[in-house]
Formats: C-alpha cells, structure tokens, sequence
C-alpha cells in the first residue's frame, strides 16, 4: 500500500518557491520585481529616517535597476511607513532609524537596511552586486540623546 499522503506512490508535489518568505537578497530578482526606497538628499543616503523630506525610488527587475525616481514625502515625518507602503517599496536604506519606525516596518513587511552612509546609488549598486554593508541594529532614539548626539554610528545633528 503507499504510503499515507502519498499519491499513487509518488512524492507529493513541491510547492512554489516563494511559498516560504525568506530575506531579500540579490538572488530573490530571478522570482521577483522589486522597489527599493533610500532616504535621499542630494544625491546622499540621508541619514534619519524620521526626517527624510525625500526617498528615491529604485525599481529592480533581475537584478538590475530598470527605473529610478526622487519623490518627495510633502512633509508626511509621522507616516513614512504609510508612504513607503502606498509606493509599493519593498526594502529601505536609510542611516539611522528609530525603534518605533524599525517596527513600523517590519509590520509593514518592508525589509530595512540601516546603517548605511554615501551615494544613495552606489548603495543600491553594492546591494544589487551583494556586497553591501549595513548595520542591523542602526538605531536613533532622540529621547536617549542630549545635543549633538549619536545614533546608529552617524551623527543626526539635533
């Protein structure tokens, strides 16, 4: 007799390979489209998220980007998250973020990259060629700081 769960004695069938969701990385281009959202300042990774007045938009399709575009935030500080979701962003980089937005995010399903300083393109470029340095505990919690303080290894400058 086969086996119980077995179809006439054959394996059951696999499923597809997004079925179990797993990190972004390079390699998810072969299955997937993606957006990638920097907070962005001339040119620069902008490094506090909560204060970002623009992100640039990456659209990424195999592991290439085939679209990039500056969109500004229109004041919108208490909602990024909102925002990067409406804009179907999928990952953000930013420089340091705090708690409260680092949650947001990740109940938002948008995978987030802190940490991270330089030419917002070139930190898309390294991302996409996998060799990007990010710092997965970049926090900035301006209640813990006095002036002039430090957050996530960049100075915010409040």
């Amino acid at each position: 007799a086969p086996l119980r769960g077995l179809r006439s004695g054959r394996p059951p069938r696999c499923r597809e390979a997004n079925a179990f969701p797993t990190p972004l990385s390079a390699k998810s281009w072969e299955v997937n489209k993606m957006k990638l959202a920097v907070t962005y300042e001339n040119g620069q990774v902008f490094q506090h998220f909560g204060h970002t007045a623009e992100f640039k938009f990456y659209e990424v399709e195999n592991g290439q980007v085939t679209a990039s575009e500056v969109v500004s935030t229109n004041g919108q500080a208490g909602a990024l998250v909102g925002f990067l979701a409406q804009h179907n962003a999928n990952a953000v980089f930013c420089g340091g973020i705090g708690p409260g937005a680092q949650n947001a995010l990740a109940q938002a399903g948008i995978q987030l990259f802190g940490g991270i300083s330089g030419p917002a393109d070139a930190a898309v470029a390294d991302y996409l060629a996998g060799k990007l340095r990010f710092d997965p505990n970049a926090h900035c919690d301006h209640h813990d700081h006095g002036e002039g303080h430090h957050c996530g290894g960049h100075s915010c400058g409040q």
